[in-house]
């Protein structure tokens, strides 16, 4: 079967994956094809698509236990796509021979056998000159992981990085710190930190390296000095909207930005091999041992992010709650400090026994809205603060414009004015509330969806300022900053529309605020700091949580269970597939993505119709 990067992140997560793998130690000297290894390592092509794609609020996820959706599979393209624009940038900046994946099967492979165990990669981008080799690994991430690691000084940013014609360094290896070197070295050794949201890809890199060196030294055919580089979409591009033949064509942007970064990795991967040496030897001994024994959670479970273990949520986690957990808590990011002034959070808190809500040491618990939320739980009680509700209800201006978008983050700018990744708008709802409670479903209701994967946003701005008036009225949505952010990049990308836009964007009210808080908002209506700081409705069916999927049940019967489309990834999911349908499987589909997003700003009527009505 031999061992892949994939196998060798995943066998090494916990002393019980690879007993759940249920791995066959006889295999494990046997060779693979290339398409038997890319087959392997689709799932973390996908998984790593889905992590950067997807938005973790919703807390949705993909089951990749024992198969791939093939719906999913309609996001492998724009991850291929990734790899060959990666691969025409390089040959810009690196000097002699290219392989990369234009030419897949000529991919330069690297293998070497350890105590019975054939280990294997493909490199994305080989390139080989005179002096030296230049292995280059392709993610599709964006840069602004890496360059936000450092600190503000006197309000301005400062990376450990710093880039140097498309290519960023570590500061410290040119000799150019600019922050004080605690800081510098807290965040470099992100970088070796394999659960980072950077420190994964520096990991992978440095697999990649151990595999490729222990080769040559099994071989001893290499004197060439070798580099190690990550290649990876640029936060800071801006596509200028060029095609031919209707495909996209990536040049330079207007500021001299390429589409494709590359980050130098030679020194920190070199760092890495005491670690991935350590690693392997780790692995060899769970798959020695194939235990499936219960372990203790720890960061190798990535709970909540996306690149969670796919033995976590059907196997791992089965004694925690799915409700009114010990990580149930509101915001409670840093835990809880105990007698001994330890702090503990998260896993730490189920390792340690604290399961249930009311586990929890009740003199731990030094937040208000936790007291609420526990005197909740205990008494089977609902909280509310009616004054507040109602102070802030009748700051709303009508009409009501309920808002919802539904958008692609595609890796690739698609469109003239997008970056890698930007939440290009396909689909919005909107409900408009012409007086308090005087809305209906239907007649309310305006959908605009685009009919193609080509570019429609200008048609949509159109309908968005053909149904809202900007001179008056409240645009109100779950979570407004992302319904604003969206505004705001159609105002920067279609500037002929921008001041009407921009009035939409100032009229911004997030229904949040009405069951949750909003600290500043409250006390300009003049509630003091402690009473604006508390939470305004709480009922057990929260869980902790204000999302429109939770505070939806506690106020309607309405329900997305009986929907074509049932959540935000499966919307994105479905239009990723608008050109693999059939005729009557688009009709059943678009109509699909049209009922969802009506759902969501329905659910928003009914939601404030609800709060007016409680605090009569």
């Amino acid at each position: 079967m031999a061992i892949t990067k994939t196998d060798f992140i995943n066998f090494t997560r916990c002393p019980r994956y690879v007993g759940l793998e249920q791995v066959k130690k006889e295999n494990l000297d046997a060779d693979i094809t290339y398409d038997e290894y890319k087959n392997k390592e689709k799932s973390e092509i996908i998984s790593e698509l889905y992590s950067e794609m997807f938005d973790e609020t919703e807390n949705e996820t993909i089951d990749l236990v024992n198969k791939i959706d093939p719906q999913l599979e309609a996001l492998l393209p724009y991850y291929k796509q990734v790899e060959i624009e990666a691969g025409k940038i390089a040959a810009k900046y690196f000097d002699g021979k290219l392989i990369y994946a234009d030419n897949t099967n000529n991919q330069e492979c690297f293998d070497f056998t350890n105590e019975g165990i054939l280990y294997k990669c493909y490199v994305d981008i080989y390139n080989e000159n005179n002096d030296s080799i230049n292995i280059i690994e392709v993610k599709a991430t964006t840069s602004s992981k890496f360059e936000k690691l450092g600190c503000s000084i006197k309000g301005e940013k400062k990376s450990i990085f710093e880039k140097i014609d498309n290519t960023y360094y570590l500061k410290d290896e040119l000799g150019n710190i600019d922050m004080p070197i605690k800081k510098y070295d807290e965040n470099r050794m992100k970088l070796l930190n394999r659960y980072h949201d950077a420190g994964k890809y520096v990991y992978d890199l440095a697999i990649q390296r151990y595999i490729i060196e222990n080769e040559y030294k099994q071989s001893n055919n290499s004197s060439k000095q070798i580099k190690y580089y990550l290649a990876i979409l640029n936060h800071k591009y801006i596509f200028d909207g060029t095609y031919e033949k209707e495909n996209p064509i990536y040049n330079k942007d207007e500021n001299g930005n390429e589409l494709i970064t590359f980050i130098d990795l030679t020194n920190i991967t070199s760092e890495y091999q005491k670690i991935i040496e350590e690693d392997e030897k780790k692995l060899r001994k769970y798959i020695m041992e194939s235990n499936i024994s219960e372990c203790k959670f720890g960061p190798y479970c990535e709970r909540k992010k996306k690149s969670e273990c796919k033995y976590f949520g059907p196997v791992c986690s089965l004694k925690i709650p799915a409700k009114n957990s010990s990580l149930n808590y509101i915001n409670n990011g840093f835990g809880f400090k105990t007698e001994k002034g330890d702090r503990i959070k998260g896993l730490d808190l189920i390792n340690e026994g604290y399961i249930d809500l009311l586990d929890i040491p009740e003199e731990w618990i030094e937040k208000e809205n936790h007291h609420i939320q526990r005197d909740c739980y205990t008494f089977n009680k609902e909280f509310i603060d009616k004054e507040k509700i109602k102070a802030l209800i009748d700051t709303i201006e009508y009409p009501i414009y309920h808002l919802d978008f539904e958008t692609f983050p595609c890796p690739l700018p698609r469109f003239k004015g997008e970056k890698p990744y930007i939440q290009s708008p396909f689909e919005f709802s909107l409900h408009i509330e012409r007086a308090p409670g005087v809305c209906d479903k239907d007649k309310d209701n305006y959908v605009f969806l685009a009919k193609t994967m080509n570019d429609e946003r200008e048609e949509m701005v159109k309908k968005m300022l053909e149904y809202m008036d900007p001179n008056k009225g409240t645009l109100l949505a779950q979570n407004v900053p992302f319904e604003k952010g969206r505004i705001k990049e159609l105002a920067n990308i279609f500037p002929k529309y921008k001041k009407d836009l921009m009035k939409l964007y100032d009229r911004g009210f997030d229904l949040i605020w009405l069951v949750s808080t909003n600290k500043k908002i409250y006390m300009d209506l003049g509630f003091d700091e402690q009473r604006a700081s508390r939470i305004n409705y709480y009922n057990n069916k929260l869980s902790g949580s204000y999302s429109i999927k939770k505070t939806l049940p506690v106020f309607s019967d309405l329900s997305y269970d009986n929907l074509e489309v049932k959540n935000g990834t499966e919307a994105i999911v479905v239009y990723a597939n608008y050109n693999n349908f059939t005729k009557e499987e688009y009709n059943i589909k678009y109509q699909g993505l049209i009922d969802y997003c009506k759902q969501d700003t329905w659910a928003m009527v009914v939601i404030l119709d609800a709060l007016r009505k409680l605090i009569k």
